[in-house]
């Protein structure tokens, strides 16, 4: 890019280039990795590994991580549980709507419910003394397992155009989150006292 770029647009290259890494990572998933800087080389990361993506073949692959990654949000930002309202609120307002099939998502529901729910990114389940019955979304295990809330609150973040740290709250849940699963890791990795 540097090459192509003219001269008088070099110097807009890096905003670009960090516009461009924002929209790659809210809509797709995926950030940018510079891989060897003398060489300017720089790599595509999925934030996370949906096996759909890029495993199925000769079938389209679907952006579906940057999906994920901003309906986690939605559940952190609504106190790490969103009403099936809420989340079709947010869906609606992105031009997903359930039964029409979207160009780069898919039908919004089966995208839910097959690649989200099924492989435990999402849990969906009955909200507690709802009558009628009402559903509620939350991180499943896997999201847990795969993500942090401090990388879904960066991308929050990067989508106001902001730092973390902007969202008191959430960024004091996602430091607590991350020293929780600092915790989990660090007993594995000390050495033990003979």
């Amino acid at each position: 890019m540097v090459k192509v770029a003219k001269k008088k647009d070099k110097k807009k290259l890096p905003e670009i280039l960090r516009r461009a890494c924002v929209r790659l990572e809210v809509v797709y998933g995926l950030e940018l990795k510079e891989v060897d800087s003398s060489n300017r080389s720089y790599a595509l990361i999925n934030m996370l590994g949906l096996p759909s993506e890029g495993s199925q073949g000769t079938e389209r692959s679907e952006p579906k991580t940057g999906l994920l990654m901003n309906i986690l949000g939605v559940i952190f930002v609504k106190g790490n549980r969103a009403t099936e309202e809420e989340i079709w609120e947010f869906l609606n307002v992105l031009g997903l709507y359930a039964g029409r099939k979207h160009i780069l998502f898919g039908e919004p529901k089966k995208t839910l419910t097959e690649d989200f729910v099924q492989p435990n990114y999402l849990e969906y389940r009955q909200v507690p003394g709802s009558d009628p019955p009402r559903y509620e979304f939350l991180w499943g295990p896997r999201a847990h397992a795969e993500t942090t809330k401090m990388k879904v609150l960066e991308m929050i973040a990067k989508i106001k155009d902001t730092v973390p740290s902007a969202f008191p709250s959430l960024y004091e849940e996602a430091l607590r989150d991350e020293k929780e699963k600092a915790g989990l890791r660090a007993p594995a990795s000390a050495p033990s006292k003979a």
